[in-house]
């Protein structure tokens, strides 16, 4: 198995582990969280009825690092859920660590009034 894809994969194991444990209602929608190599993408899920309620991704922007896209997208993200009328969300951080872009989103998102 090459290096790529067993990062890949222990990734996907990560993110069915935390899965278990989260899940996303329409009163409190799941923030799910992705990132490629050179994109983030966040999403607000209701699962209780297999809905995303809201989408942004970084994909138009062309200017800044990737950091500096994750909080735009994360800036993003909080106003379409405010509004959708939704200030409590769960977190899912998609099987990576809570650093860098992830964290930058996440902490975009709370300026922007999400509560997690």
């Amino acid at each position: 198995m090459e290096k790529s894809q067993y990062k890949t994969s222990m990734r996907t194991k990560r993110h069915n582990r935390l899965r278990h444990k989260v899940s996303g209602t329409a009163a409190r929608p799941r923030l799910a969280v992705f990132r490629s190599n050179k994109f983030v993408y966040a999403q607000l899920i209701d699962d209780e009825n297999g809905k995303t309620l809201a989408a942004v991704d970084s994909r138009k922007e062309t200017k800044g690092t990737a950091v500096e896209k994750a909080k735009t997208v994360g800036a993003e993200i909080a106003k379409k859920a405010g509004a959708l009328k939704v200030e409590e969300v769960v977190f899912d951080r998609g099987g990576f660590r809570y650093q860098g872009i992830v964290a930058a989103l996440a902490d975009a998102a709370r300026e922007g009034g999400l509560k997690f």
